[in-house]
C-alpha cells in the first residue's frame, strides 16, 4: 500500500528565507553588470573631458550604491522578529528607499554646479569616444532596467534601485544624441547644457521616491486607499455592523499593509456567531484591499 505525499510544510525560517528571493538575484546581477560599466564611464568620463559623461558617471555610482543600500535592506528584513521589533526589520527597506532619494538630490546640486563651470569656462570634448562609452552606458542600462522591471512593481526599495537605473537610462541616451551632436559641429557647450538637464530629471524621479517613502514612514493610508474607503467597504460587506470607530490602516512595507479598528454590531451575537463575523471582516479587508494583518476589537 501506497502512503500518501503529505504536502510540505513550509517552516517560519524557511518563509524568512525566501524573503525577496527574486528581488535578491535580480540586484545581485545588476550590480554585477553596472559595476563594470561604471568603472568604464568614471575612466571614459575623464579620458574624453565630458562633463556629461562624468555626470553619468557619478550618478551610476549613486545607482550601484543604491543597489548596494537595497541588497543590504533586504538582507537585514531578513533578520527574525524579536520581542522588541515585533514587526520585523522590514521599515529598514523604506529608510533605504529614503536615502536613495536624499542621495540623488546630492548628486544633482554637484551636477548642476560642475555644468554652470562649464558653460562659463567650455573645454573641448573628444566627440567619438564619447559617443562610444556612452552608447555602451546605454546598452548596460536597458539591460539593467529589464532585469529589475518586474521586482520594482510591488517592492519600493527595489524600486527605489530601479529609478535610478530608468534616469541612468534617459541621460545616457541623451548623453549618445548629444555626442553625435558635438562630433560633428563642436558645439562644446552642448555637454554641460545635457548635464543640466539631466539634474532635472533626477530630481523629479527623487522627489516621488522621497514622497512614498515619507508616506509610508508617516503610517500614511497605503495609495489610493484611505480609513472611509475601508470602513464603507465593510459596512456593505457585512450588515451586521453598526457603526466602526477608531480605524487605522497603513503600509509597513511594500505591499504589507495592516488594519486595526474598533467595532459595534447590531446585535452582539454568541461567541460562535462573532466569529464567523470576524472571519467575514478579515475576508474582506484581504480580497478588496489586500490586507494581511488586521485587529479588530468588538464593543
Amino acid at each position: 500500500m501506497k502512503h500518501a505525499h503529505k504536502p510540505k510544510q513550509v517552516s517560519a525560517a524557511d518563509e524568512l528565507f525566501e524573503y525577496r528571493s527574486v528581488e535578491k538575484r535580480k540586484l545581485k546581477l545588476t550590480m554585477a553588470v553596472t559595476g563594470v560599466m561604471m568603472a568604464v564611464e568614471v575612466i571614459g568620463g575623464f579620458l574624453t573631458n565630458s562633463l556629461a559623461l562624468i555626470s553619468d558617471a557619478g550618478h551610476m555610482f549613486t545607482h550601484f550604491f543604491a543597489l548596494l543600500i537595497s541588497f543590504g535592506a533586504i538582507l537585514c528584513a531578513n533578520r527574525e522578529i524579536c520581542h522588541r521589533r515585533t514587526f520585523g526589520f522590514y521599515r529598514i527597506e523604506i529608510l533605504a528607499a529614503l536615502f536613495n532619494s536624499l542621495f540623488l538630490f546630492g548628486v544633482t546640486v554637484w551636477i548642476l554646479i560642475e555644468g554652470i563651470k562649464k558653460i562659463i569656462h567650455p573645454t573641448p570634448i573628444l566627440g567619438l569616444q564619447m559617443f562610444l562609452i556612452a552608447a555602451a552606458g546605454l546598452l548596460v542600462n536597458l539591460l539593467s532596467a529589464w532585469i529589475l522591471h518586474g521586482a520594482s512593481k510591488d517592492d519600493l526599495n527595489v524600486k527605489s534601485a530601479f529609478l535610478h537605473m530608468w534616469a541612468d537610462t534617459v541621460s545616457s541616451v541623451a548623453i549618445v544624441i548629444g555626442s553625435v551632436v558635438i562630433y560633428f559641429t563642436r558645439w562644446n557647450i552642448i555637454d554641460p547644457v545635457l548635464s543640466i538637464i539631466i539634474a532635472f530629471l533626477i530630481v523629479g524621479w527623487g522627489w516621488q521616491l522621497f514622497k512614498d517613502s515619507a508616506n509610508i514612514l508617516l503610517e500614511s493610508a497605503p495609495k489610493g486607499m484611505d480609513s472611509y474607503q475601508v470602513a464603507q467597504a465593510l459596512k456593505e460587506g457585512v450588515p451586521e455592523i453598526k457603526e466602526i470607530t477608531d480605524l487605522h490602516v497603513w503600509e509597513i512595507t511594500s505591499k504589507m499593509y495592516s488594519l486595526t479598528a474598533h467595532i459595534k454590531l447590531k446585535d452582539m451575537p454568541e461567541e460562535c456567531a462573532t466569529r464567523a463575523i470576524l472571519l467575514r471582516i478579515k475576508d474582506i479587508a484581504n480580497r478588496r484591499f489586500d490586507i494581511e494583518h488586521t485587529t479588530i476589537e468588538f464593543d
